[in-house]
Parts: C-alpha cells; structure tokens; sequence
C-alpha cells in the first residue's frame, strides 16, 4: 500500500522555520539578555563587590584625616598606716585626644592611587562578568530553540516510521512483503522514540539553564541575532578592537598599576614618620582637699625606622615580584583574548558554511527521499531505502537546526571577545547600571554607617 508523506517530508525539511517563527507573545533574544542584566544573581553580586571596592577610597583617605577621642579615668586609692591616719582618694580625669599624621613618607598617598586603581580594576571585572552572563544567556537561549526544534523533528519522525510500521504490515499481510521489512521499520521506530525521549530530556536541562541565567521560564522564543551592525568586517578588526576593549585587559593593566603603588606604599614605610598629638584634660578629685586643673598638652612625634629585622625590606621585595607578576597577566589576558577573537571569528565562519551545506543536503535528502517512496511503490525499492532516506532527511534536518545554533551562538562569542557584549553596545531595554554613581556617593565621605541606598 502506497505511504503518503509528502506533507511530513516538507515538515522535517522546513522545520527549523516552524521552530524558530516568531510569535506575537514570543520573548525576544535582546528582552531574553536584559531580563539576565537586571536579575541575574552573578552580576548582582559583582555589583555588590564593586561597590565595597568603592569603600578602599575613604578607607585610604582616613589616614591624611585626625583622629578624635575622648578618654576618662577613675582611680581609687586607699592608704592604711600604723604611722598616719588611714586615707582613702578617688581621683578621674576627662580629656578629649586629637592625633594628626603630617608626614607618612607618601603611604597614604600611593595607598589611594593604589585603591583607585583597584576600583577601575573591580569595574572591568564587572564589565567581564555581565559579558559572560549575556553570553551564556544568548546562548541558552538558542539551546532551548535549538532542542525545541530538535525534539519536534524527531515527534515528527516517529509519527513517519509509525505510519512505515503500519503500512509494513498491511503489504505483509497481503504478502507483498516480507517480515523482515516489518521488523526493520519496528527497529527503527523503538530507536525514534528513544531519540525522542533523549531530546526531551535535553531540552529539560537548556529550559533548566535559561531559567538560571535569565531568571524566568522559556516561554515563546523567537530566533534572531539583530546585532550584526556590531560585528566588524574582518578578523584583523575584531582583534584591535579585543585588545582596545576587552575588560580582562584593562582589569589587568589597572591591577598592575595599584600593585605598583603598593610597592611604594611599603618603600614609604623606611621613611620617617610625622605626627602631631593635642590633649585637653581636666582633673577632678573627689576628696575635699584635692585640686581640679585643667591642661593642655601638644606633642610632636618623629619616628625614623633604622632597622626592622629584615621584614620592610622582604615586603619591597615580595610586593615587586608581584607587580611583574602582574605585568606578566597583561601580556597572558592578551594573548588569552586574541586566540578567543580567532576561535569565535573561526566557528562562525565554520557554522555559516555549514548552513549552506546542510540547506544543500536538506534539499537534496527531501528529493532522495521522495524518489526511493515512488520506486518503493513500483517495486524498485524496500522499506529499508525508504527507512534510510527518512533516516538521512532527519539527520540533514537536525544539521541544519545546530548550524543555526552555533553560528548565532558563536556570533555572540566573537561580541564577548571583543568587549562588546554590554548593555551599552546592545542597547538593551533595561536600566543601565553606572558603577560612578555609587563611587561619587561615598568618595569623599568621612563619616555615616549607612551605605548610599540606606542599608
């Protein structure tokens, strides 16, 4: 008995189209990206940290300020003599204590270069970190499109090979066949619903994913990448451009400058040390014959370090090793970003050519297919051609949906490797976050516990 599948035929091979038509309700890649840059909780807690780096600034800056106490004491005393008449006294003071550092041999100094430094430091960091949670948004997202279209493929596939079975039987029964050709389709049938099971379950893990990243289920995706106009003309572009812009870079070079400044923050600890010391102090005795004066003191203070047991000079030493360390990292987040530039420039080249070879076989299997179904009718060809022409069409079909995939995919790598996977360069419909806004609250702040959003 003739199969009629021409209409299944057409469905695998435009099923990616299907699978990635947008919806009026679909949830768009850019909405899926800003929903992951406003909620995400791995960019909420480098914000956090970025805002807390803020803090070394006053932190640095308390040492060119005073520091003000106040101080009291009681003192009880009490005299037992065979000689005089026992005494008891009760004598306090209160005194206010202002300490004022004139020279630190420039620690305080480099100690806030070093902490801006390391705040334009935290702030590249940020910057790297929303980059890689944008790209593994992207690319969760076209993971849940990808296996989507994977799994309605292969439904469909089994809906074939379950009408192959069917029609297998009935040419058995009227003894055109024979049971070999039933047991062939039945074979592959029980393998389709296995892939079947297999791409559900792969899909459950990339919806899983998206709800991780993003921060809500996968509901109506749409396939697209509209950020072609942020893709430069050749590799040789996209290379100055991840050398210009990329955040681990400009981390690094920032990290190496605050490690400089260290190293000067230790030198200044063999130079002397100036400070000035104000007291006013009353005196109060509780006894009726005791006095209550007043004074006033102001002390001057010049420490010159001779010799501190080798340990100044082991804390230079170390903290040089370490800035070219630091140094040495410039030149590896460099090398580490051009070969990302390359490798993603690479894959996307590789996936738009495997997209016009897979559109090539796709075609080229739905007319294999549909010629070994009419020789199959005349007796020209067994379920088996027919079972392995389907076989070869879904296997064109699913190349297709992962050539799309990956190229979208490794389109938003070569973005990343750039340095151009940002809200700012996306546009993304959401609030930008702006690190300066929290810095230029808490700067120059010299008292308060409360942080700028009333925590």
């Amino acid at each position: 008995m003739p199969v009629r599948c021409s209409v299944l035929v057409a469905a695998l091979g435009s099923l990616w189209l299907v699978a990635f038509a947008p919806s009026a309700a679909a949830e768009t890649i850019v909405q899926a990206l800003a929903s992951a840059y406003s909620s995400n909780p791995q960019i909420n807690s480098a914000r956090a940290q970025t805002r807390a780096d803020d803090e070394t600034i006053p932190i640095a800056r308390s040492g060119l300020l005073p520091v003000v106490s106040l101080f009291s004491t009681i003192t009880g005393r009490h005299t037992d003599s065979t000689m005089a008449t026992d005494r008891t006294t009760l004598d306090g003071n209160v005194g206010l204590r202002v300490t004022q550092n004139i020279f630190t041999g420039f620690r305080v100094r480099n100690a806030l270069r070093q902490s801006e430094a390391g705040v334009l430091a935290s702030r590249e960091l940020l910057r790297n970190t929303v980059q890689n949670v944008l790209f593994d948004a992207a690319q969760a997202y076209m993971d849940v499109l990808r296996d989507i279209a994977i799994l309605d493929i292969r439904g469909r596939n089994v809906l074939f090979l379950d009408e192959q079975v069917r029609a297998a039987n009935e040419r058995f029964n009227v003894g055109e066949t024979t049971r070999t050709d039933v047991a062939q389709a039945r074979a592959r049938l029980a393998t389709s619903r296995a892939a079947v099971s297999l791409a559900e379950a792969n899909l459950a893990i990339s919806r899983a994913t998206y709800r991780q990243v993003v921060g809500h289920e996968a509901v109506g995706l749409a396939d697209g990448f509209p950020y072609g106009r942020l893709v430069p003309g050749s590799l040789e572009q996209a290379v100055v451009l991840g050398q210009d812009r990329h955040p681990v870079i400009l981390a690094a070079i920032n990290q190496a400058d605050a490690q400089a400044f260290a190293v000067k923050q230790i030198e200044g600890e063999l130079l002397p040390t100036v400070s000035v010391e104000g007291t006013l102090e009353h005196d109060e005795s509780f006894d009726s014959g005791g006095t209550d004066p007043n004074s006033a003191t102001i002390t001057g203070r010049v420490s010159i370090p001779l010799y501190q047991g080798g340990l100044v000079s082991a804390r230079i030493r170390q903290a040089k090793e370490q800035y070219g360390l630091r140094k040495i990292e410039i030149d590896v987040a460099r090398d580490q970003v051009r070969a990302a530039v390359v490798s993603a420039w690479a894959q996307a080249e590789a996936a738009r050519g495997a997209i016009a070879a897979a559109d090539e076989g796709l075609e080229a299997a739905e007319i294999a297919l549909s010629g070994v179904q009419e020789e199959q009718r005349v007796g020209q060809r067994t379920t088996l051609d027919v079972l392995d022409g389907q076989q070869e069409l879904l296997s064109a079909s699913e190349t297709l949906i992962v050539a799309r995939r990956d190229r979208v995919v490794a389109s938003f790598a070569l973005l990343s490797a750039m340095g151009r996977l940002t809200a700012e360069d996306l546009a993304l419909p959401a609030p930008v976050y702006d690190p300066t806004e929290h810095y230029r609250a808490v700067h120059n702040s010299i008292y308060g516990t409360r942080t700028p959003d009333g925590r």
